[in-house]
């Protein structure tokens, strides 16, 4: 499976995901041509050669002039739907529009649909989203991952006047995603970078494990004193671990009926917890106590946590985002005694398969035929050596 890793080491922005898609191989003349389909006009595209610190890359640029529409979210669904983009591009693209819709309606304190952007609105931020959603398609990227953001800080000049940065509608964007502070002076993460990657990326951490196939250099538009302004795309095809980024909360309790525990467990994996863990411990005034771990995915953590103090007595959660590698995993069926057997199929480091047990699967047999369940297991695991 082709992937691919956004190296973020100085932030994310339309125009440098849609440089790095170039300079990875991304063919120029072919993305203008798609471009040139939707029904906007009056903007002229290039793509140069820069370096920062010595290090070279493409630069996108969108010449408009001076343009003085403001499209709403119904506008972009009306060019997106009249044009002749792919359904998945189609549909990514009004996804990453309607998210930065509601977070501008949540920052505004006025519906989505009365949100008139001005800068996201804006012929260059819509090139670029499009041509970030067609670049990922048109190079064959099946997943994107990325590193935590970094985030600058100071303030920037905007139609609405001075505003802090991280810019509110980025930090909206970036809920449930890893990022870090630095100490630049500079806008790193821009609202339609946010929306890319809030939209396009799958998960955020250390670079996955892969066979490198090509890469690519974002240029962008400022020369920033303290690091080389590049966002660096590393594609190539996964190997049988996936990286993968959770968030862990924790928490103790010496307070709570045990029957509680029960239920918010239950409360937990409907919510989409990935694992919940519960261990006896010795707490404070020598108490007998429970330490709660959960595990779920980065844009889980808010869920989860309105779980842990709807449904027990902490009055505080810890948490963090930590990384993890996974065997890859699929589902398979076996011609079994008791008939067809769903079973998964773990791909292992050196290559080879494995054949595991299916624990609903197996229960239901086991209980239809009353035999034993781990009758069952054998059989499966017995199945790895025919």
């Amino acid at each position: 499976m082709k992937i691919a890793y956004l190296d973020c080491f100085s932030g994310v922005s339309g125009d440098m995901l849609v440089g790095a898609l170039i300079d990875a191989g991304l063919p120029f003349d072919w993305l203008r041509s798609r471009l040139a389909g939707l029904a906007i006009g009056g903007y002229e595209l290039e793509a140069r050669r820069e370096g920062r610190n010595h290090i070279h890359g493409t630069r996108f640029l969108v010449h408009t002039g001076h343009e003085h529409a403001h499209r709403s979210i119904v506008d972009i669904r009306q060019i997106m739907e009249g044009s002749d983009l792919s359904p998945w591009s189609r549909t990514k693209v009004i996804e990453i529009f309607e998210s930065i819709a509601r977070v501008e309606g949540r920052i505004h304190a006025c519906p989505a649909e009365e949100i008139h952007f001005h800068e996201i609105g804006a012929v260059d931020s819509i090139v670029d989203i499009v041509g970030a959603v067609l670049g990922v398609e048109k190079l064959g990227i099946e997943q994107l991952y990325a590193s935590p953001l970094p985030l600058g800080g100071g303030f920037v000049e905007t139609q609405h006047g001075r505003i802090p940065l991280p810019a509110p509608a980025s930090v909206e964007l970036l809920k449930g995603i890893p990022v870090r502070g630095t100490e630049s002076t500079e806008e790193l993460v821009t609202p339609t970078g946010a929306g890319l990657v809030k939209g396009l990326v799958k998960t955020y951490g250390a670079m996955p494990s892969m066979v490198v196939e090509g890469a690519g250099y974002g240029v962008g538009s400022r020369n920033l004193p303290d690091r080389p302004n590049l966002l660096r795309i590393v594609i190539g095809q996964s190997g049988t671990e996936e990286s993968d980024t959770v968030a862990v909360l924790e928490a103790n309790l010496d307070d709570t009926n045990p029957e509680w525990l029960g239920f918010m467990m239950e409360r937990l994996f409907r919510a989409g917890a990935l694992d919940v863990v519960y261990l006896p411990i010795q707490m404070k005034k020598n108490r007998p106590g429970t330490a709660i771990q959960v595990i779920g995915r980065p844009e889980q953590k808010e869920s989860l946590m309105e779980v842990l103090f709807a449904e027990s007595t902490t009055l505080g959660v810890r948490f963090r985002f930590s990384e993890r590698k996974v065997l890859k995993r699929s589902s398979a069926e076996l011609d079994s005694p008791w008939g067809k057997l769903a079973v998964k199929r773990v791909t292992r480091p050196d290559g080879s398969t494995l054949l595991l047990p299916e624990y609903e699967a197996c229960r239901a047999v086991a209980v239809e035929r009353n035999i034993p369940l781990r009758e069952i297991y054998y059989w499966v695991i017995s199945a790895n050596r025919s």
